[in-house]
């Protein structure tokens, strides 16, 4: 069953959904969105057991995407162009493959189609090693992460840390995480005989291992329009980390065209 999720909508016109990465949520997203709502109405969504929507035990890619089906129906959104950022991404090309009537076109961020060696468990354990309750400060819970885990690049993840009755709190569900997290270094194989064949612009960062193929060649068969723009001096959180760069390769792609009528009509193979 789809569970209604919780969004942030901004501006006019067609519409934009945006989803976001694992330990996210659609908050993070709020310079991106400001910056396309001039041309766009852009909803940033918060994925199951992130920010404001519901907690579950599981989250399937498959029960994702029928959770952003949902929220394109509820809204009646009108062909939806979807952009996604690694989580999010994955969930972004679910939807694509198993729903391409009710998008336009997707935008993927770092992230491919492919199944990764586990590199959130340590993160999520590391987020509920540390003790938020205690904690005097979010400084005090970053220099606690970063101590606990290799990579320095924790912050966005405080984004989803927020103040409750003098205390500190995660609203990310970590144990669901923990429990899911093969399941979301994966990428469901019986997604693997479907074709989304709309377009779809992928945006690697190249200090990046995420996109590996700059060709796309991770993509094929399922997306044959997808192509690939590196952007340069940019790691995993490419909208961080080259805010300008990353907003011009969005315009781009949002005005991308079918290559043709017959091809971007179709649904799936």
């Amino acid at each position: 069953m789809a569970l209604e999720l919780a969004f942030e909508s901004v501006g006019d016109g067609p519409p934009l959904l945006i989803l976001h990465g694992l330990f996210g949520s659609g908050g993070n997203w709020r310079s991106v969105a400001r910056a396309l709502s001039t041309s766009h109405r852009v909803i940033s969504v918060d994925l199951r057991n992130h920010g404001g929507s519901p907690w579950v035990e599981t989250m399937s890619y498959l029960q994702m995407a029928d959770d952003v089906r949902a929220l394109i129906e509820w809204e009646q959104l009108h062909l939806p162009a979807v952009m996604g950022h690694s989580m999010g991404g994955k969930t972004a090309m679910a939807l694509a493959l198993l729903y391409p009537e009710l998008l336009s076109r997707l935008i993927v961020v770092d992230i491919a189609p492919v199944c990764y060696a586990d590199r959130l468990s340590m993160t999520a354990e590391a987020m509920r090693a540390v003790d938020t309750v205690a904690a005097a400060s979010r400084d005090e819970v970053q220099q606690r992460l970063g101590e606990l885990l290799p990579d320095a690049a924790a912050a966005p993840f405080l984004q989803n840390l927020v103040a409750r009755n003098d205390r500190f709190d995660w609203r990310v569900n970590l144990a669901s995480i923990s429990a899911e997290a093969r399941t979301l270094s994966g990428f469901p194989a019986e997604l693997r005989g479907l074709r989304f064949v709309k377009p779809i612009h992928v945006i690697a960062g190249q200090q990046s291992d995420y996109v590996t193929d700059r060709h796309g060649a991770e993509f094929q068969p399922m997306f044959p329009e997808a192509q690939v723009e590196v952007i340069e001096q940019a790691g995993h959180w490419v909208h961080a980390d080259q805010r300008d760069r990353f907003l011009d390769a969005v315009t781009r792609a949002l005005r991308t065209r079918p290559s043709s009528p017959l091809r971007g009509a179709a649904a799936a193979a």
